[in-house]
């Protein structure tokens, strides 16, 4: 199994989601609601499949 590094879109966005999620279990973001851990879940989880696939 060869593993890539992300593209660097792919990484800006993992990382805004990730960060989105986890301010707003902090604070009230009220289009996010109480979708904070999932928001992270979703960020770390593109990043991870991100280096398993090539040119992502």
């Amino acid at each position: 199994m060869n593993l890539s590094a992300p593209k660097n879109v792919t990484w800006i966005i993992a990382v805004v989601i990730g960060l989105l999620g986890f301010i707003s279990n902090f604070v009230a973001i009220p289009v996010i609601g109480g979708f904070g851990f999932w928001m992270l879940f979703i960020g770390f989880a593109l990043l991870a499949v991100a280096t398993f696939i090539e040119g992502l």
